[in-house]
């Protein structure tokens, strides 16, 4: 056959079947699959773009309807002007405002945050006389979704909730520290605080206010700090002052108010005891088989940097934990993983190879009563090869291996041996009806040639199925996107792996 009249199958199949190089290019791409496999960041879902904002103004002494007016309504009215804005909530309360915009799902976060940001300083000439300046405050879901939590709690109530916050607080500081870990949050935690609570009858015999108690200890727990200075003689001086309040004596014995020249003292009104922030309601407990009515506890949460690899951050998390178990055992803090999504991606991704081989025995089987064994075994070395492009092409433009897109690999999986199916079989179609007379190098090209418009038409058709799938919006279209995107790289590259190195094995194998 002339090369003129070869298409695109045809070219390919005679520019690769005797090339001294397909054979490197075969294991090539290959190593490329284990690469991007190893590298290729994992996660539990795929991320969703989500953006937003909240601006914060604050007008002193003005009542929430004064708000509305003055600040809230102009600010919806600007705000309404940016592009790419869905919906706006606004809320007015006693000497502040907050107007909260939320973007359409996919909107680029930093480009968002800029243009509100930018909307809000370029018209701040339109707040009121006595406004304190906007603050701007963005939206991050990207740190706000946790790809490890560790539960933390007292050994029978040997440690106090105060006594276990301090120390987990400085794990979350050690944590914080590895590389690619974007945010560290305590949930549960109750902090050293001193207590006061104040006697209400007594305030009224001594006829003293709250407001006169919160003054007072205000201005005893300043801390002045230390001054130093050069004299006229050449020496130093330093003078420091200590806070007036390090006990809970200090705060005993502050006085109040003066009744007939007879000193009224807080503790003659008022309850005091160092403890953890009582006003602080949230609590976060953990039930064991040895307590079944909860133990109060400290959830610390770890989330990661956008397109990090949940699986190695959690590794580096976790190691660090396990270093500080004899320590925290003798500090009697015990500890529990309620979440490690870098496990989970990880078990999924090798539950994923470990199917792959499956499926390609299953169809090495079934070609195998079909076309025949080394048929069989032709077809069943491609389907690695197309797995091992699609992962490199996905790892080149930024995806991550997630729940999405192991569901895309697994649903194109049967469409991936299509191409290779028909082309052996019509090179083994013509290589009976020839008889023996025309080379297999003819037979292979010849045959693959034949097959090459209408395979491919019928594989355009079923990638432009998927096509639609790019214009989902929503929540749901962020979610599913990395379907649209593997199943058609799939199938484009199912087609060339098939007229590139089946006409190769067939010349070598039959």
């Amino acid at each position: 056959m002339e090369n003129n009249n070869l298409n695109i199958a045809g070219r390919l199949a005679q520019i690769f079947i005797d090339h001294p190089l397909t054979f490197i290019l075969g294991t090539f791409t290959l190593i490329l699959g284990v690469l991007s496999l190893e590298f290729m960041p994992r996660e539990e879902n795929p991320q969703i773009k989500v953006s937003g904002g909240a601006v914060i103004v604050a007008l002193p002494g003005a009542k929430p309807s004064e708000i509305k007016k003055v600040i809230i309504e102009p600010l919806e009215k600007k705000i309404k002007e940016i592009k790419g804005v869905e919906h706006i909530y606004s809320y007015a309360k006693d000497s502040v405002g907050i107007v909260q915009a939320q973007y359409y799902i996919g909107e680029d976060k930093e480009e968002s945050n800029l243009k509100l940001y930018d909307q809000i300083m370029r018209n701040i000439d339109m707040l009121p006389k006595g406004a304190m300046p906007p603050i701007v405050k963005t939206m991050d879901i990207d740190t706000d979704i946790p790809i490890a939590t560790i539960a933390f709690y007292p050994n029978q109530n040997k440690i106090s909730q105060t006594e276990l916050f301090n120390e987990v607080n400085k794990i979350a500081f050690e944590i914080n520290k590895i590389d690619q870990v974007a945010l560290v949050d305590l949930k549960g935690e109750k902090k050293d605080q001193y207590n006061i609570e104040v006697d209400s009858s007594k305030l009224s015999a001594y006829n003293l206010s709250l407001g006169q108690i919160a003054k007072q200890i205000k201005a005893l727990s300043l801390t002045t700090p230390n001054m130093v200075s050069d004299n006229l003689h050449d020496s130093l001086t330093v003078l420091s002052i200590k806070n007036a309040i390090e006990t809970k004596e200090d705060l005993e014995n502050i006085i109040i108010s003066y009744n007939f020249n007879t000193p009224i003292y807080l503790k003659e009104v008022a309850k005091i005891s160092r403890s953890f922030d009582i006003q602080n309601k949230k609590e976060a407990l953990i039930f064991t088989k040895e307590n079944t009515k909860g133990l109060n506890q400290i959830t610390l949460t770890v989330s990661k940097l956008k397109g990090a690899n949940s699986v190695t951050i959690n590794e580096k998390i976790f190691k660090y934990i396990d270093s500080i178990k004899p320590e925290l055992e003798k500090k009697n803090i015990k500890m529990v993983i309620t979440r490690d999504d870098g496990y989970t991606a990880n078990n999924a991704v090798n539950s994923l190879v470990q199917n792959l081989l499956i499926s390609i025995l299953i169809i090495a089987i079934l070609l195998i009563f079909s076309l025949g064994f080394k048929e069989a075994m032709i077809v069943s070395l491609l389907v690695p090869s197309i797995l091992s492009i699609t992962l490199f092409v996905g790892f080149m433009i930024n995806e991550t291996i997630n729940r999405i897109t192991l569901f895309a690999l697994i649903v194109s999986l049967g469409m991936l041996v299509d191409a290779a199916i028909i082309v052996i079989e019509n090179i083994v179609r013509h290589k009976k009806e020839d008889g023996g007379k025309t080379d297999i190098k003819t037979i292979s090209i010849n045959a693959t040639n034949e097959i090459g418009n209408a395979t491919n038409i019928a594989t355009i058709a079923i990638i432009m199925t998927f096509i639609p799938m790019f214009f989902v919006g929503g929540m749901m279209g962020q979610f599913m996107h990395p379907l649209p995107v593997f199943v058609p790289i799939a199938l484009i590259v199912s087609l060339v792996v098939a007229y590139v190195f089946t006409p190769y094995f067939v010349k070598k194998f039959l």
